[in-house]
């Protein structure tokens, strides 16, 4: 099988990681690795969290990691799946990184010879946000996305379930 990247972004519950986890068990020959990039911060989340588990069942071999995702990859030989790199930027503002780093870490990634499938809400299509730090996420999501999607052999924009290859 050939090293690909593939990214499939769309809306917040658009159907893309539903879509990303088919795509990616259909192109690989052995169990396919799930980065959950998504902390439990509250209750809210809970079952955001279980329908994720419930879905993905027993046809990943699962690891949570919020922030060092190039370590996790480099050591790695399965195909992987990033869910979400939108949530890594969250943990990543949180934790004081500037976009020069992110888009290290991910320059670090993208040059990795190694199947990933990305995940990423489409979160520049709405309003200017009215606070400064929302606007810095969607300005970050939108510079990271386009960096992702340069190097990515396919991209799939999704909308009410539904992906179309775009690239």
């Amino acid at each position: 099988m050939k090293n690909t990247k593939t990214l499939f972004i769309g809306g917040i519950k658009s159907g893309k990681s539903a879509n990303a986890e088919k795509y990616i068990l259909n192109i690989s020959e052995n169990k396919p690795i799930y980065i959950i990039t998504t902390e439990f911060v509250d209750a809210e989340m809970k079952p955001r969290i279980d329908a994720h588990k419930e879905r993905r069942a027993d046809n990943f071999i699962t690891v949570e990691e919020p922030l060092k995702l190039y370590d996790i990859i480099l050591d790695s030989t399965a195909p992987l799946l990033i869910e979400c790199v939108s949530m890594w930027i969250n943990n990543m503002l949180y934790n004081y990184f500037t976009l020069q780093d992110m888009q290290d870490e991910l320059e670090k990634i993208l040059s990795l010879d190694r199947t990933i499938v990305f995940v990423l809400n489409d979160v520049g299509t709405g309003v200017i946000p009215d606070n400064k730090l929302a606007r810095i996420f969607v300005d970050i999501s939108g510079k990271l996305s386009q960096q992702i999607a340069s190097s990515s052999d396919e991209v799939y924009q999704t909308i009410a379930g539904i992906s179309t290859k775009i690239k």
